[in-house]
């Protein structure tokens, strides 16, 4: 199957360059995954599209201010360095820019000596295995001295950093926020659970796929990298009830999609608490063992993402419902509106 399938024309000024005041403002599409029927509301409004008994799953991760900014120390040339994934103790997987300038054993220096890393090893595309050194404790030194990492096609500046996480983050890891769960205020989510609606958390640190672009041009030959999940006994208790009970799972974002494919794919389509590695790939012709629906944002042409949303509600529904979008000029991307697919 061709990349280019999923390719479609976007205006850069749909892009979201900022959040709304008001995080569940923002606009809603419905699209029906067996029709390809389309509806259009606000998200404040989503429990209407909602049942007793049904479950959202929601991505926990908390994003880190990941982003630093260093000297290289035999020439003092600027480094930008974006954590990406812990590996052992202090050595991150990262992107480095200008990755040339780092090889192997380059020192780089951050907040005038507060952390220093080492290069270890040079990977691909600008991938770097950086060891960090300094004293006292690493995540405070980072709140210090990091920046939110937002995504490249965002060119604002944030004012509140707070508003690319969600108000439910709370396992701290993320290079990058889920932002399907951008929508939901602790108003919303208490008014859901009082409609009967459960709520229930797992955890998938996002990481390296997120900002690499798809650069084959049949999607057979794509690898996706692979990012830490976990799922708590305490939910799979709770999905399992619902899947027994006949409730739907709706995932709150791809990345709790792929956090349930891979366990439920594991588990012969149930759930059981576990935690490890995914580089899971959704694309059409995959066949879902876990989510009955899905909230997810408007995403990028010819990237993974589209691909999963194609494989839940088919390429040319899917297709069709970002080409009305973009005519009724919703809003694309991390701070952008939300689509529903169930």
């Amino acid at each position: 199957m061709k990349v280019d399938l999923f390719d479609f024309d976007l205006p850069e000024e749909l892009i979201a360059q900022t959040p709304l005041e008001d995080r569940s403002s923002s606009r809603l599409m419905v699209l029906n995954k067996e029709t390809g029927d389309i509806e259009h509301n606000v998200f404040k409004n989503i429990k209407t599209y909602l049942k007793e008994g049904d479950c959202l799953v929601l991505n926990d991760t908390k994003v880190l201010p990941a982003r630093l900014f260093g000297e290289k120390e035999e020439t003092g040339a600027k480094v930008e360095v974006l954590l990406l994934t812990q590996k052992e103790g202090d050595t991150w997987e990262t992107l480095v820019k200008p990755a040339k300038r780092i090889k192997k054993g380059t020192k780089i220096h951050f907040g005038e000596g507060l952390l220093t890393a080492v290069c270890m090893e040079e990977l691909d595309h600008g991938g770097r295995i950086l060891e960090f050194h300094y004293e006292g404790i690493f995540y405070e030194i980072l709140d210090r001295l990091g920046e939110m990492p937002l995504p490249p096609y965002i060119k604002e500046q944030l004012d509140d950093q707070d508003r690319y996480q969600t108000v439910y983050a709370r396992e701290r890891g993320s290079a990058a926020a889920p932002t399907a769960g951008l929508h939901f205020t602790e108003e919303l989510l208490n008014e859901l659970k009082e409609a009967g609606i459960q709520i229930a958390f797992i955890t998938l640190h996002v990481g390296l796929g997120t900002f690499r672009p798809v650069s084959v041009d049949d999607i057979d030959e794509h690898e996706m990298h692979s990012e830490f999940y976990q799922m708590t006994e305490e939910t799979a208790d709770i999905l399992n009830g619902v899947k027994s009970s006949g409730g739907r799972i709706i995932s709150v974002g791809t990345t709790s999609t792929r956090t349930l494919e891979t366990i439920a794919s594991a588990c012969d389509g149930r759930f059981k608490a576990m935690s490890g590695w995914t580089n899971i790939f959704i694309y059409p012709g995959y066949e879902f063992k876990a989510i009955n629906g899905l909230i997810t944002n408007f995403h990028l042409p010819k990237s993974t993402l589209i691909m999963l949303v194609s494989s839940l509600a088919g390429r040319d529904h899917v297709l069709h419902a970002y080409n009305t979008a973009v005519k009724m000029r919703y809003r694309f991307f991390s701070f952008g509106d939300a689509m529903l697919i169930i």
